[in-house]
């Protein structure tokens, strides 16, 4: 939730983030956190697969494809629901058989498999199926209606998306922050959390700082690290699974690069999963007569692309933009790449298993652990917005 503002543009370096929800409470705290610092925008996203532009998602967008692909998605898709409704299919145990299950082989193949693969970095049979709650199962009528060419629109929920006119989307961070400025203290790293008689002591090495009651936002395998914990917890605990992100934020001397919100890049040999137009959701986002884009990319926190300086990875990116075709070189006016440790849970096979044990112990010690990787839980805005209304009602 972070925005870093240079040279008058603006990007959401935690990765593209913009507004929407089925959670109609939690969507209008958001906005009205805003008041008048808001766009409306109606979702205009495709899918980049084999050099075609696909409409997402991508089931209503099979008419995009050639004709035989076209038809080995809609014959795989109903042939797999005749399966089911006749029982000849057994229910998915992890989130590879998922995606055949509930979409058939060609969609799966094509593009739910391979870009889920690229995004997790993880075996997709090796996940559980709560991330795919996220996502609706197509009707039948819109795949047949989508392989013939008729429009049809999927995920409704965010086909319209809110974002910040100016600030970025910390701009909400920003509203919720200025009221308690002086009740807040920074550049103080969390080393030690420890109980001493009915007080917390929290520590960074140097300053001691005491308190009634400890509710907790910092991922909950760090929190048990700088705890007295049995080892079992912290052997759980550091099982827990995540990705990172970097992102590459990168400005264009053109006054519109194109009229995509984002783009989806399954190919494994491009580096970026995702590349968003930030100036496409505000004219404030980049300075008059230029545009901008962000492209994200996920690893593991030790891997060799986290490792790497961060001009290479622009010049990786850049290049990899420039062979899509999606900019040009001589174009470029900023560039700039920030890297974010903590950015998706992955729940692998044993996420059950450990997050239970972590939880058990931190609810035995009396500390309340809330939002994406408090929880170690893969919630988003609203559903981090929902979380904290909820423990804070319970509390009253």
């Amino acid at each position: 939730m972070r925005s870093l503002s240079q040279d008058d543009f603006t990007f959401d370096y935690g990765g593209s983030h913009v507004l929407f929800s089925k959670d109609k409470e939690a969507l209008s705290f958001l906005l009205g956190l805003l008041e008048n610092n808001k766009t409306r925008h109606r979702r205009k996203t495709k899918i980049l697969y084999k050099r075609r532009y696909v409409k997402y998602p991508f089931e209503n967008g099979l008419s995009d494809l050639s004709t035989n692909e076209n038809f080995e998605c809609l014959s795989s898709f109903v042939q797999n629901l005749i399966n089911k409704q006749t029982g000849k299919k057994d229910s998915p145990r992890n989130l590879k058989e998922w995606f055949y299950y509930n979409f058939g082989s060609g969609m799966a193949e094509k593009y739910l498999i391979p870009y889920n693969t690229k995004i997790w970095k993880h075996p997709l049979e090796e996940m559980t199926l709560e991330w795919a709650d996220r996502i609706p199962n197509p009707p039948l009528e819109d795949v047949i209606k989508s392989s013939l060419g008729i429009k049809t629109e999927g995920y409704v929920h965010q086909l319209y998306f809110y974002y910040p006119k100016n600030g970025g989307i910390q701009a909400l961070i920003d509203k919720l922050r200025n009221p308690l400025n002086d009740r807040i203290a920074n550049s103080f790293e969390i080393k030690m959390v420890m109980r001493e008689k009915n007080r917390w002591i929290v520590s960074d090495g140097e300053r001691e700082e005491q308190f009634d009651k400890i509710v907790s936002t910092i991922p909950a395998n760090e929190l048990v690290k700088v705890m007295h914990a049995p080892r079992e917890v912290k052997k759980a605990a550091s099982n827990l699974k995540y990705n990172s992100l970097i992102c590459v934020m990168i400005g264009l001397d053109v006054e519109k690069v194109n009229d995509l919100s984002w783009l989806y890049i399954p190919d494994r040999d491009i580096l970026p999963h995702r590349v968003s137009f930030p100036s496409n959701y505000s004219l404030h986002a980049a300075p008059a007569g230029k545009s901008s884009l962000l492209a994200e990319i996920t690893c593991s926190a030790n891997s060799k692309i986290w490792r790497m300086g961060d001009d290479k990875l622009a010049d990786r990116v850049i290049n990899d933009l420039v062979h899509l075709k999606l900019i040009t070189k001589k174009d470029i006016c900023f560039s700039v790449v920030r890297k974010t440790k903590y950015a998706y849970v992955i729940n692998d096979l044993d996420y059950h298993e450990d997050i239970t044990t972590v939880k058990d112990f931190l609810t035995k010690e009396g500390i309340s652990s809330i939002g994406r990787f408090g929880e170690f839980n893969y919630l988003n805005m609203d559903a981090c917005v929902r979380s904290a209304t909820n423990f804070a009602e319970s509390s009253v």
